[in-house]
């Protein structure tokens, strides 16, 4: 982390007021590598009858097949009790489950112990959530609707449509009459993931070079770990490419440091730079628990869980060539944010003479932002 010489920086609970809990799905079958799988493990759910559906559905305090939800926001699925569901699959969405991790999920609210609306709310094409992660990342940033078990999220946005930023209110405009040039509140989360610490304080600058460097930085993070826009490319000859191919379900992932080589089974992908194969969120290597997630054998026949994929998919090997490509990257932004020394600092105590700290209590509530009618429990309407 950058070099820092006092406890001064503020928290980034004070600069991104709004958090919300992350979400407690209470069952692992509704996520799944694939949405294929997904749909097989719904129309097993309801071909079964009776008991054996409460079964397999595994129950929880919060949710059984007899429990009627309200609608997820922006979801068309059902909200009467399961067990008199009938119908197809509703359409599985794309989530970040793990750290680097992008997987699907069943959206519907009757399968979810806890899924947190109003995230669901303020998902968007627009928006980014931020969220506090392991050791080793102690932020991560997903255009996806977050499911992994870390810490809080953190929405960049407060209403759909990039409308009224997550920040302290007056921050852009304090650290803009600080720098002298336009802060956007994207720049503000650029800025917070190269300088955040592993307590979660975000030490400000009124460099206006150290933060337009910081910022650049904090950009290119962003666009690595959002995957948005034009697909991230090593240079050439260090692109990793399928040198033999990868057999119908790999079982084994090793990494060869000499060959720069990573053997799945008898398949080899290289070259993988050292960095990539290296890189964890606390003591996991993220290219191992990526793996595991998708060739793990399930531990107990006759669940829901136990229906897996039959074969290695081609669209895994991309996603591992991008996920390569990905962290191999991310390693070289990490090594410069390292490199920067925070001197020159705009203090939490700079903060609360100019008024932005302590962000007001409605800061850290969630906007007011029904715009359309909700289905609620079995077809009622939801109020808000």
């Amino acid at each position: 982390m950058p070099g820092v010489t006092h406890d001064d920086a503020p928290p980034l609970a004070d600069l991104m007021p709004w958090s919300v809990a992350p979400l407690r799905l209470g069952r692992g079958w509704p996520t799944a590598p694939d949405p294929a799988t997904l749909k097989t493990r719904w129309d097993a759910l309801l071909k079964a009858e009776g008991p054996g559906r409460e079964t397999l559905f595994e129950p929880t305090r919060a949710r059984t097949v007899h429990s009627a939800v309200a609608q997820l926001p922006g979801q068309p699925s059902g909200t009467g009790p399961l067990a008199d569901a009938s119908g197809p699959c509703p359409a599985p969405v794309r989530v970040l489950a793990a750290p680097f991790d992008e997987q699907w999920l069943i959206p519907d609210h009757r399968l979810i112990d806890t899924a947190r609306p109003e995230l669901w709310r303020v998902a968007d094409d627009h928006q980014v959530f931020a969220v506090e992660s392991a050791e080793g990342v102690p932020l991560l940033a997903t255009s996806l609707l977050p499911t992994l078990r870390a810490g809080r999220v953190r929405p960049l946005y407060r209403r759909p449509g990039g409308a009224e930023p997550n920040l302290a209110p007056g921050l852009p405009e304090h650290l803009a009459d600080r720098l002298g040039r336009g802060v956007a509140p994207l720049d503000v989360l650029a800025w917070a993931l190269t300088a955040i610490r592993p307590d979660r304080t975000v030490p400000l600058t009124d460099d206006t070079e150290l933060w337009e460097q910081g910022v650049e930085l904090g950009h290119r993070a962003l666009w690595l770990l959002r995957r948005d826009g034009d697909r991230p490319k090593l240079p050439g000859g260090r692109r990793p490419y399928v040198r033999a191919p990868l057999p119908g379900r790999p079982l084994t992932i090793l990494y060869d440091p000499e060959e720069e080589a990573l053997h799945l089974d008898e398949g080899r992908i290289s070259p993988v730079p050292p960095e990539a194969w290296d890189f964890r969120t606390g003591e996991v290597r993220v290219l191992e628990a990526w793996f595991a997630a998708r060739t793990t054998e399930p531990t107990e026949p006759g669940t829901l869980a136990a229906i897996t994929p039959s074969a290695w998919s081609q669209s895994w090997t991309s996603e591992l060539l991008e996920l390569i490509t990905v962290l191999a990257l991310l390693a070289d932004v990490r090594a410069q944010q390292a490199t920067l020394e925070i001197r020159t600092r705009i203090t939490a105590a700079d903060l609360m003479t100019a008024g932005v700290l302590p962000p007001p209590a409605t800061a850290r509530r969630p906007a007011s932002i029904l715009e359309h009618t909700e289905e609620g429990p079995a077809g009622q309407l939801t109020l808000l």
